[in-house]
């Protein structure tokens, strides 16, 4: 049996039925966890039937990685989705689901790692990416396969173990906002290294996300210093047109999904950590004076649930901008840019047209006037 840190808040169904927080539904975790489900999945399909049929060892490596994240994502949202979902029909009530305190622990274990995970695998992703561009030999003969493969275990196991730390005794889990979720506890100094553990999960997630956004940046800087260099007028020279253009289309999504999903969270922590505010004191704060401290705490807790809303969002997203919407929209996007290109040259070439059929019919208007005079 689990003996994690996580905090005793009670009367949490009442608080959250008569709150001043806001309204909240079932509905949201049920329809992000389908959403979830049916894209993880596909991208596990496509990524299964396209690693089986690729021989390139870097497109090998690539899907890898696709499939991992997918996979962690997947998993992440089994194993939350179902308690939080839970709890609503226990009337919002946890001690109905987990008078032992042991599920919280574990939900706070999966909230850590697959946060983490998704964020390393990412970064791993982006540095694979960099790499393959501005150092493509070094990539071709020291990349293979099971170097990926043990990264990504490597990512795995060690998220794990610092996600372990609050059983061992090192941070705490506790029920947030409204008593439906567990997480990292950001406002008790009181437990042995809490501080620590929280500060130290904000650090890693916002040092992954700047890590992500450096390699993207380069690797985007690189193909376009690849496609300047290619001839202008060759089928190929096309053919690498429309994919820079596909790939710095899909960088820049990633790197908007990451910023929006997972910066407020994190920075959203930072700033709880410094004012020794917690999301589950909305709980009590409910039940005490209204006042402007009380009202501070209340939006701490609204923000706390929106942010945490966003970063599971990027579990949703996450296989649609790494890999399924690479097929579906950006090439309809180029084809649109092309075809509005096309038109504006098509459009320029038929308004010089009349302009030298006008000047023409001017000149001819004219020649009898100058014969006559």
């Amino acid at each position: 049996m689990l003996s994690p840190n996580v905090s005793e808040t009670s009367r949490e169904s009442n608080v959250t039925k008569r709150s001043g927080c806001g309204y909240v539904s079932v509905g949201f975790p049920i329809s992000m966890m389908v959403t979830g489900m049916v894209g993880n999945s596909l991208a596990l399909i496509l990524v299964y039937v396209s690693y089986r049929k690729k021989e390139n060892k870097r497109k090998k490596s690539f899907l890898l990685c696709i499939g991992s994240l997918a996979l962690t994502d997947l998993f992440g949202q089994l194993l939350t989705s179902p308690i939080v979902i839970s709890v609503y029909r226990a009337d919002l009530s946890w001690e109905r689901i987990d008078p032992s305190g042991n599920l919280c622990a574990f939900f706070g274990v999966c909230m850590t790692t697959f946060g983490l995970c998704a964020l390393f695998m990412a970064s791993a992703m982006a540095m694979e990416r960099a790499m393959a561009i501005t150092n493509p030999h070094w990539y071709s003969n020291h990349m293979k396969t099971s170097v990926t493969k043990q990264t990504l275990a490597v990512i795995w196991c060690l998220v794990l173990l610092f996600a372990l730390l609050p059983i061992a005794g090192v941070g705490k889990y506790t029920r947030q906002w409204p008593g439906t979720w567990c997480f990292i506890s950001t406002g008790d100094s009181q437990v042995p290294g809490n501080i620590f553990f929280a500060i130290t999960f904000a650090a890693l997630g916002i040092f992954s996300l700047l890590l992500t956004l450096f390699c993207n940046l380069v690797t985007i800087r690189g193909i376009i210093a690849r496609f300047k260099t290619k001839p202008g007028t060759s089928q190929v020279s096309k053919q690498w047109e429309r994919r820079t253009a596909e790939t710095v289309i899909q960088l820049l999504g990633i790197m908007c999904v990451l910023l929006v999903c997972w910066s407020p969270l994190l920075v959203l922590m930072l700033r709880m950590i410094s004012t020794q505010v917690s999301s589950h004191e909305c709980n009590s704060t409910l039940l005490s004076s209204h006042g402007a401290s009380s009202r501070d705490v209340h939006l701490d807790c609204n923000f706390f649930l929106t942010a945490i809303r966003l970063a599971s969002l990027n579990q949703i997203l996450d296989p649609w901008v790494y890999l399924l919407l690479r097929e579906i929209l950006l090439r309809k996007f180029c084809i649109m840019a092309n075809a509005v290109s096309h038109c504006s040259i098509e459009d320029q070439k038929e308004t010089q047209t009349a302009m030298d059929a006008l000047n023409k019919q001017n000149q001819d208007s004219t020649k009898p006037l100058s014969q006559s005079a």
